[in-house]
């Protein structure tokens, strides 16, 4: 075959084939005229102008403003009732009573023969816990501090379930009383798998000034060397499938500016939860937190003035605070073999608003 060898041709082909290009790409901009995209945007803007205006002189009020329900039964919304109580704060005398039995909630024997200690479990979250735990099968010892009308309520929830339920009051601030309280434990059901760690101090304070060196020992003390001792206490009876549960908080995640102490309290909780479940994982033992946002139990209205307690939960984005019952199908995930065998070290944020880590 005679070779070509002029190179001028094969250029004029290339040529030829870049204007070929040229032409299409001018068609293809031709159909993408800017002045008819400019006028059908424009179009766009006037029709949601017109609807915006429609509603603004109707005087609909947007969904978006509106607490979200999501739940079996509608729950309270803001204003909650302006009441302050007195530490540590009594169930019994709120206005607004929580809601912590979850009716909805059907048990299916996910804790079925196993044992649980609760700490803070007289009331809030804790007692929502302890009936749900005995719904699923378990024999429950609520650990408490001073509420003892509260406590004998949730024993009787638990009794009620068809589970053995014991009271035991004190101070987890106190190592020695953690110990004599899980050996009541394991005295009385015979073992022990399961630990929720949820007692706790809040007490608000406007500036870093307001926090004494006495108010910051009571929180860090409570909130984490309580938390310590109690796993410290409960590990020599925990064994493979075991697990241990500690209630963090959104304040842990995000800090609060009227909660410094608190929130750097909870912050340690997530980070001892973690710490701890790489120690433990070579024992079987499952160590996890749950990180709450803004709950309706007596904690809040035994710390914030009544006026700021109208408003508690209104800023997360479901613009409500979330009931007890609304936690505690978390502890039971968390607890059940059945449900997390695989999940150690986490921390769940259920805090009511979006993309809270």
């Amino acid at each position: 075959m005679a070779e070509d060898k002029n190179p001028s041709s094969k250029i004029e082909e290339r040529g030829d084939k870049s204007a070929d290009k040229a032409d299409k790409g001018g068609r293809a901009e031709a159909k993408g005229n800017p002045d008819q995209v400019v006028d059908k945007q424009r179009k766009i803007q006037r029709e949601q102008d017109e609807k915006d205006a429609s509603k603004a002189m109707s005087g609909s009020k947007s969904s978006q403003g509106q607490p979200m329900q999501a739940g079996a039964v509608d729950y309270p919304a803001p204003p909650m009732p302006a009441q302050h109580l007195e530490k540590p704060g009594l169930e019994a005398d709120m206005e607004l009573k929580p809601q912590f039995m979850a009716p909805a909630y059907k048990g299916s024997g996910k804790l079925d023969g196993m044992t649980a200690i609760v700490t803070g479990g007289d009331s809030g979250i804790g007692r929502a816990v302890a009936v749900l735990f005995a719904r699923e099968g378990a024999d429950v010892a609520v650990m408490y501090l001073h509420s003892h009308e509260d406590a004998q309520e949730t024993q009787r929830c638990i009794e009620a379930e068809g589970r053995r339920g014991i009271c035991i009051a004190g101070d987890v601030k106190d190592a020695a009383f953690c110990r004599e309280a899980v050996e009541k434990t394991v005295s009385e059901f015979g073992k022990l798998d399961i630990l929720v760690n949820n007692a706790a101090f809040q007490e608000h304070a406007s500036s870093l000034e307001d926090l004494t060196e006495e108010r910051f020992d009571e929180t860090l003390r409570t909130n984490v060397y309580g938390y310590f001792h109690m796993a410290k206490a409960a590990l020599p009876h925990l064994k493979k499938g075991s697990s241990i549960i500690n209630t963090g908080s959104v304040t842990g995640l995000e800090g609060s500016a009227r909660l410094l102490d608190y929130s750097a309290t909870k912050g340690a909780i997530h980070a001892f939860t973690k710490a701890l479940a790489s120690s433990l994982i070579e024992k079987g033992i499952r160590v996890n937190a749950i990180a709450p946002g803004p709950v309706w139990t007596p904690l809040n209205p035994a710390d914030s003035p009544a006026e700021a307690v109208q408003e508690f939960g209104s800023k997360t984005d479901m613009k409500r605070p979330a009931q007890p019952e609304e936690l505690s199908p978390a502890y039971v995930f968390l607890a059940s073999p059945a449900c997390s065998s695989y999940i150690t070290g986490i921390v769940l944020p259920v805090t009511g608003s979006v993309g809270a880590v």
